[in-house]
């Protein structure tokens, strides 16, 4: 541009190559970018200068379809045959519409940086136009190369000689819908157990490959035995054919095996489970430990095998060129490490998401019912028997074991889950044998216990039996065979009908040896024997009252006869004066007291017998009367026959054992003691001569009364004789000086 000096500055100069300037981006952007972020800047200032330049650029005129057209009609027709041959003509087309676009636009963009020829611009630097970069060749010598390509093709890709074309179509023909392993696993077969699925894989292996090497190998034997098997084939590149050769047949194969492994693999999809397979499974209890049978492990080595046992299918089948010389050579047909290492992983991941459901079954069987087998339910028993229970703890503690046993037994045999049926039917029966053995042993304790109770069951009828039918021998006997019958009846018995319905607990749970079923028919048929004894007891009771009652009457009756003869006896008394026969009055007087202690015993038992009867107590004054007047004689004739015999000892004895003083004293004592009695004797007698006045009074015989007063009493009489006797005998030994 001229400046107003009419010089040109070079710096000044603008050109429509300077404007656009290579892409450089800002120092303050670039300086503390990435990598990445200045790349980034770089594709945006591209596509910005890029949108300037087709502001500055007509459009470009598109290619006639004429053209096209033209093009397609120089491919040969054999190459436009086939499927997918339109599609990729298509594709042609479009690249020869972007390759025209770009030249067109690369013309077009040389055109306008060219300097034009106008005045003005002839001291304008023409910069050098943009270099291709260095190494590319936008060149399409399509024609030539594809010439050389062809040539070297039926030259050495032998792929394109018709025979293999032949082998493509027999493989494709033969495998196309073929499986190794057709419907071995079908969901549809129902479940299938480890074992089996082993047996029928290498059945299916064995047959799939029996079924190929009979089908398709032939097919292919029968290609390459026909004459023009080999023409076009140099002599030169015979091996290199049946290279080729082998290796398509190889692939083949390979390509059946993947897609049968792909398939298998498939099976265990998650996300599509209609075709997952179903193995049996089941929970076991073996050696007091709930497992599964067969093990996960085993479980996931016979899935795995299957992938093992397809890898080894067709792994010897002879090459071609191998069966027509008569070799050995084998095609290469084992499958890729990465496709089983694919394989086994996916099949891992696919088990553990399916064995999720078995795993928590599993878990609830041993959180449940763990106890059983863990040595817990052991120790609890162990506990419980060295503790005292009684029978309907045991009983209890007994019914636990066995509703745990049908709440085992009521579960459900079979767990149904997507890749698993779980038969639970052993751990089940295991477990339920497991709580009933628990319940047996402690079913044993009280049947040894129960055993002990019948047979003292028995003792105790036996023993209410031997009380109730024995005949008393006295009414407390009797009374007391009353109450304890009577009690046996409310109470024993009752008890014993209780003990006695135990055995309706055992008849249900527990099978009795012989013996124990003897002994159990025994204790249940005493209720009713027990009822024959006690009628025949209450026989025997009323016998036995009214013979006690009948001798009660009797002995009541011959004590007061007794009591009778004691009073007369007592009047005798009054009758005994003779100091001569004192010996056989106190003889007499003992005899009297036996009779009158003897009475009085009849009347103790007449009254105990009167209580037990419960009848009104009978009462004899008179025997009362008898034991109070026959102290006195008693003491008086002791008195005086002491006197008699310790006077004849000092008279008849020696001399110099006499003691004076001692005497003296003792003579005293019995004058004193025979005053005394006759004190007593007189007031007796004053007592029976008031008692007399008055009956005279009312009989008003008051004169033959006062007449019989007027006669001495002997017994008074008696006592003034040895009174006198005593005073002699110490007026002539003490007063006289004897002593």
């Amino acid at each position: 541009m001229a400046h107003s000096n009419g010089a040109t500055s070079p710096s000044n100069k603008r050109t429509m190559r300077t404007l656009f300037l290579p892409i450089v981006l800002p120092s303050t952007v670039t300086s503390g970018a990435s990598p990445l972020r200045n790349k980034l800047l770089t594709h945006r200032r591209v596509k910005e200068q890029q949108k300037m330049l087709n502001q500055l650029i007509n459009p470009v005129v598109p290619i006639q379809q004429e053209w096209l057209m033209a093009m397609l009609t120089l491919v040969p027709e054999s190459l436009m045959e086939g499927q997918d041959r339109q599609l990729l003509a298509e594709t042609l087309l479009g690249e020869v519409v972007m390759d025209f676009e770009k030249s067109m636009k690369r013309c077009v963009v040389r055109s306008v940086l060219i300097k034009p020829d106008v005045k003005g611009l002839e001291d304008e630097e023409e910069a050098p136009l943009p270099v291709s970069p260095l190494g590319l060749d936008f060149s399409r010598p399509w024609h030539n190369s594809f010439i050389q390509a062809k040539e070297q093709i039926l030259s050495n890709l032998h792929i394109v000689h018709p025979i293999l074309k032949s082998l493509l179509d027999i493989g494709y023909t033969a495998f196309s819908d073929l499986l190794i392993l057709s419907i071995i696993l079908s969901r549809s077969e129902g479940p299938i157990d480890c074992e089996s699925l082993k047996t029928s894989v290498n059945s299916s292996c064995s047959n799939s490959e029996e079924k190929i090497m009979n089908t398709w190998y032939p097919k292919v034997i029968n290609l390459f035995t026909q004459k023009k098997a080999l023409d076009g084939v140099k002599l030169d590149k015979a091996d290199s054919f049946y290279n080729s050769v082998a290796t398509l047949m190889s692939n083949q194969l390979k390509e059946l095996l993947r897609r049968t492994v792909e398939a298998f693999v498939k099976l265990f999809d998650p996300e599509d489970r209609s075709c997952l397979p179903i193995f049996k499974m089941e929970l076991t209890l073996d050696d007091e430990k709930i497992e599964f049978y067969p093990s996960f492990q085993d479980l996931e080595e016979a899935i795995l095998f299957i992938v093992t046992r397809i890898g080894q299918t067709l792994q010897n089948i002879q090459t071609v060129h191998s069966w027509l010389t008569g070799g050995t050579t084998t095609l290469d047909t084992e499958l890729p490490n990465h496709v089983i290492a694919w394989a086994t992983s996916a099949l891992k991941k696919y088990m553990r998401d399916n064995l999720e459901g078995p795993k928590e079954c599993f878990e609830k069987y041993v959180e449940r019912y763990g106890w059983l087998i863990d040595g817990t339910a052991c120790a609890q028993i162990e506990r419980f028997e060295a503790e005292e229970h009684s029978f309907d703890e045991y009983t209890a503690f007994i019914d636990e074991f066995f509703t745990l046993s049908k709440e085992i037994m009521s579960l459900p045999p079979l767990a149904t889950f997507p890749m698993i049926h779980l038969d639970c039917d052993d751990l089940k029966q295991g477990l339920a044998d497991k709580a009933k053995s628990f319940a047996k042993i402690l079913m044993e304790r009280i049947v040894a216990n129960h055993r002990e109770e019948n047979e003292k069951i028995c003792r105790e009828f036996e023993a209410i039996k031997e009380r109730a039918l024995k005949v008393p021998e006295t009414t407390e006997e009797m009374m007391e065979t009353i109450a304890y019958i009577k009690k046996a009846k409310t109470k024993g018995i009752q008890e014993l009908f209780l003990r006695i319905k135990r055995i309706n607990y055992f008849l249900d749970v527990y099978l009795f040896a012989p013996e124990d079923l003897e002994l159990n028919a025994t204790v249940i048929l005493w209720p009713k024997k027990i009822n024959e004894v006690f009628d025949e007891h209450d026989d025997l009771i009323e016998q036995s009252r009214v013979q006690r009652e009948s001798e009660l009457t009797q002995k009541n009756e011959r004590l007061v006869v007794e009591i009778g003869r004691l009073v007369r006896c007592m009047s005798e008394l009054e009758e005994y004066s003779q100091l001569d026969c004192m010996q056989q009055y106190v003889t007499d007087l003992r005899g009297l007291q036996k009779r009158i202690q003897e009475a009085d015993e009849t009347v103790t038992f007449i009254n105990k017998e009167e209580i037990l009867f419960k009848w009104k107590l009978s009462d004899f004054p008179l025997l009362d009367s008898v034991k109070v007047e026959i102290e006195p004689y008693q003491k008086l004739f002791g008195l005086i026959l002491k006197w008699q015999r310790t006077e004849k000892r000092w008279m008849d004895g020696d001399f110099l054992d006499l003691n004076g003083e001692s005497m003296e004293a003792e003579i005293d004592d019995f004058f004193r003691e025979i005053y005394k009695m006759s004190k007593v004797f007189q007031q007796k007698q004053k007592k029976i001569k008031q008692e007399r006045e008055k009956i005279a009074q009312r009989r008003k015989v008051v004169e033959e009364k006062i007449e019989e007063e007027k006669k001495a009493n002997p017994i008074l009489t008696m006592c003034s004789s040895v009174l006198e006797q005593i005073k002699d005998f110490k007026v002539e030994n003490f007063e006289g000086g004897r002593c």
